[in-house]
């Protein structure tokens, strides 16, 4: 399941010449959604739009006891990042650029991971209602590491909440994140294996980054994925 508009029907906005662009920046947790999408933001002189992720009161308490915090973990994301996305609906997509740092079909992946039978078939009553409302993007960036190099950036960063998230469950959500992505056909797509950049220190990995968001326009590029 793929999300977007609903089948038989025009997406709210299209991409196309002449008009601003929205962007959704995706990936696996600490594969660097955030910071790429505030260098592109600056590039691209775009609103960026930051998904809550500290703010969820369920989520410390999830990576300690997922079966217990699911479903509560998993509805305040859905409901928060519905928000942001219908107000983004609502603006002027043709006159500005917009840079999210995530996408908002994206949620299933977790609570296909993370929910229990009859709490997904709940679930799943609700996501497309809150889908049909929403704006596609323009273009989506799904950014990829492995999970070695995700762990060292997830203890780099250092945030508190994340400490308990084991390799097991980044190898889990790699897999489902790989699985949607490569069967995602909903906007064009971009793929990128960032195990060998750095989009922080390396400026000219940014700017190769930079290119290739600003060239791709339709289908789906393959950019170090083996």
């Amino acid at each position: 399941m793929t999300g977007g508009a609903p089948a038989g029907s025009d997406p709210p906005h299209s991409g196309g010449g002449g008009r601003g662009r929205y962007i959704a920046i995706d990936g696996v947790i600490g594969v660097g959604k955030t910071t790429l999408g505030r260098r592109l933001a600056k590039s691209l002189d775009a609103s960026l739009v930051l998904e809550v992720v500290e703010e969820n009161p369920f989520l410390a308490r999830f990576y300690d006891d997922p079966e217990a915090f699911a479903f509560q973990t998993q509805i305040f994301f859905l409901l928060s990042r519905y928000r942001q996305q219908l107000e983004l609906s609502q603006r002027d997509l043709f006159t500005e650029n917009v840079v999210s740092d995530y996408l908002f079909a994206k949620d299933q992946i977790f609570a296909t991971i993370n929910l229990g039978e009859d709490e997904l078939t709940l679930y799943r009553t609700i996501l497309p209602l809150l889908e049909a409302r929403l704006t596609r993007p323009d273009l989506v960036v799904y950014l990829q590491a492995t999970t070695g190099v995700l762990l060292e950036r997830i203890q780099r960063r250092g945030r508190p909440f994340e400490r308990e998230i084991s390799r097991e469950y980044l190898e889990t959500l790699g897999e489902a994140y790989n699985h949607f992505f490569f069967h995602y056909e909903e906007t064009p797509l971009l793929i990128v294996n960032t195990n060998e950049m750095d989009l922080v220190r390396n400026d000219g990995d940014y700017e190769r980054m930079l290119e290739m968001i600003r060239e791709h326009t339709s289908g789906t590029r393959y950019v170090g994925v083996k």
